[in-house]
């Protein structure tokens, strides 16, 4: 007797990712809008775009080679951000930051404070200091998690969404489908539970967002799990899916007002 899942797995493995994203594609589509950033006082949250994740060779977690999604998104980051305080609109930035010693299951250490690797990468290190730029350390994936002060139960990011009056909220950053997808969906579920503001729309920026590549055969390779494999192009579109699922709206372009 055949067993159908093993051959479905097979299947997909021979065609390779591309044919994966396809077919899931297909089943869990993704619809991208054109957003204008017009109707309310709008403002940009980035998730960790920080040496440890984004940098060649930047640590355990980053590209080990130029990768051409992750320098698509410090390209859009870049360039979305000049444009962001050009109109002035606020920007937060969350930085990836942990206690030395301090693991944070299920991944091996990174962005240690102290090492680097939770600094900006070089290319977006502008962003310290500039107006109307608000970074945010966090030491867990869930920046809404991360930006909560023990002590007290008061978040920064609600209070900073808030006392800028943001309607409209842009998100990008990495990655697409763990910090990323776990901030978006923490914010819509504030939002709705009336924690947030003014806040309106969620809108991720598709190219401003990547996430890392680890192939099924180079997880086997290296002795790991099989449920470690995350083919890029496919967890990137998982991560959207999910958060347009969520009541966020995709959008792979953003339009400025003219002024």
């Amino acid at each position: 007797m055949t067993d159908t899942r093993i051959d479905s797995r097979i299947e997909v493995e021979l065609a390779g990712p591309a044919a994966a994203l396809a077919a899931i594609s297909a089943v869990m589509p993704v619809r991208r809008a054109c957003y204008a950033l017009a109707g309310g006082r709008v403002g940009k949250l980035d998730v960790d775009p920080v040496k440890g994740f984004a940098a060649v060779g930047g640590g355990n977690l980053a590209p080990p080679a130029a990768n051409a999604q992750v320098a698509r998104m410090i390209a859009e980051i870049d360039r979305t951000n000049r444009l962001f305080i050009a109109a002035g609109h606020p920007i937060a930035v969350f930085l990836d930051t942990h206690e030395p010693g301090k693991p944070e299951h299920p991944y091996p250490p990174h962005c240690e404070a102290g090492t680097g690797e939770e600094n900006l990468v070089d290319e977006l290190a502008w962003l310290d200091g500039a107006p109307g730029v608000t970074l945010m350390r966090k030491d867990c994936i869930n920046g809404v998690v991360g930006t909560t002060d023990l002590a007290t139960g008061r978040n920064r990011l609600f209070e900073w969404i808030a006392g800028n009056g943001i309607e409209i909220l842009v998100v990008d950053g990495i990655c697409t489908d763990i910090c990323v997808l776990q901030a978006v969906q923490a914010l819509l579920s504030a939002r709705n539970h009336g924690m947030t503001g003014p806040l309106r729309d969620i809108v991720v920026h598709e190219p401003g967002c990547a996430t890392y590549d680890l192939p099924l055969a180079t997880a086997q390779a290296l002795g790991l799990p099989d449920g470690a494999a995350h083919p890029q192009m496919v967890a990137h579109h998982i991560g959207l899916y999910l958060m347009q699922a969520s009541g966020a709206i995709v959008a792979d372009e953003l339009l400025f007002p003219q002024r």
